[in-house]
């Protein structure tokens, strides 16, 4: 039996859920605007172990959404994940972002290709199978007329994340198919991916880890 505590900060949404054996016990999210991470996530994971009577003492790992997102968003949670870890001597899970994007789009054919906006036209994405295998790693992208093309050209694309309004301005293609919801990655759809991953003992290095950030940190004026 595993008691697996998953937290997801990418994006604006801090959401936490707390699982057991890939089943959500309990989850708590806020998808407001903004960033509520460093005011909200510690209440949140508080409120989801105590929610289902259990204690810190009961948590058999911890998970984090591992990138890319937020520099903030990531940096807030890792630092969260890997104090518990350390904390109460439980192993840390990390979890590809783009996977857990990729996990809220059920589907049974063609391609799903997970985005997460990196401002302008310029986006995080990777493309998965309908079976969820990777076929291309996540790496930057910036949108036109002709991204992502060549799986468009084979099958239906199912787009997800929050960069698709942007994204239909550019791609028009009949295979393209945008998806409404969700639109922000959650810890909800992380439960059995970081089951699978404890029971593999595919853990982090408590220590060294550090998040998917992509490209560096670029400061910005108030």
């Amino acid at each position: 039996m595993a008691f697996i505590l998953n937290l997801e900060t990418t994006t604006t949404n801090c959401s936490v859920s707390l699982a057991r054996d890939g089943k959500v016990l309990k989850l708590i999210e806020d998808k407001t605007p903004g960033y509520s991470h460093s005011e909200l996530l510690h209440v949140f994971i508080e409120k989801v172990i105590t929610a289902v009577g259990e204690s810190f003492n009961s948590l058999d790992a911890v998970a984090i959404s591992k990138g890319p997102g937020s520099y903030t968003g990531l940096r807030i949670g890792v630092a969260a994940a890997k104090g518990l870890a350390f904390a109460l001597n439980i192993p840390l899970i990390s979890i590809d972002t783009m996977m857990v994007l990729a996990k809220a789009c059920n589907v049974s054919n063609g391609f799903i290709i997970p985005m997460i906006d990196a401002r302008r036209m310029e986006v995080y994405s990777s493309v998965f199978n309908s079976k969820l295998e990777n076929l291309e790693p996540v790496r930057p992208n910036i949108l036109n007329e002709t991204t992502f093309l060549e799986y468009l050209n084979q099958d239906k694309c199912y787009f997800i994340g929050n960069s698709n309004e942007k994204a239909r301005t550019v791609i028009q293609h009949s295979n393209a198919i945008f998806m409404n919801e969700p639109q922000l990655p959650s810890s909800n759809y992380m439960v059995d991916l970081s089951f699978s991953k404890f029971e593999k003992k595919e853990f982090e290095d408590v220590a060294y880890f550090e998040p998917n950030y992509l490209k560096g940190f670029v400061g910005t004026k108030p």
